[in-house]
């Protein structure tokens, strides 16, 4: 059995077939499931420990945003560090296409290295 969240081809079908991901703030989307697929089995790879919590998403139409907390082990994130722990706070911002699917996903994130520190109170509500 694939860890919940790990399942690349699930993650996918998630998405319209022709659905843009941007997973860093400056880079280039992934564009299209298969692309997104072979970009969140990649993403997920090395991750260990996964603590990750959503906010109450806010919703407009066919528009939504949801602030996020990770905090996990991956020593292949980052810069060398003795303490493999990363937490990145983070939004997703999403446009959904007839049909419910993801048309577009935008990520916006921080990230701290060698720290695992919990959200702060009030935090996602």
């Amino acid at each position: 059995m694939v860890p919940r969240g790990l399942d690349a081809a699930a993650v996918a079908e998630l998405f319209a077939a022709d659905a843009s991901y941007q997973s860093h703030p400056t880079g280039a989307p992934h564009l299209g499931r298969e692309a997104i697929r072979a970009y969140w089995a990649r993403a997920t790879a090395t991750q260990r420990r996964l603590d990750l919590r959503f906010g109450q998403p806010i919703v407009a139409g066919n528009r939504a945003a949801a602030e996020w907390w990770a905090v996990m082990a991956d020593p292949e994130w980052g810069p060398t560090r003795a303490d493999d722990s990363v937490t990145l706070p983070g939004c997703l911002a999403l446009r959904f296409a007839p049909g419910g699917r993801c048309a577009a996903l935008r990520e916006y994130w921080n990230a701290d290295f060698g720290r695992a520190p919990a959200a702060p109170p009030g935090w996602g509500a």
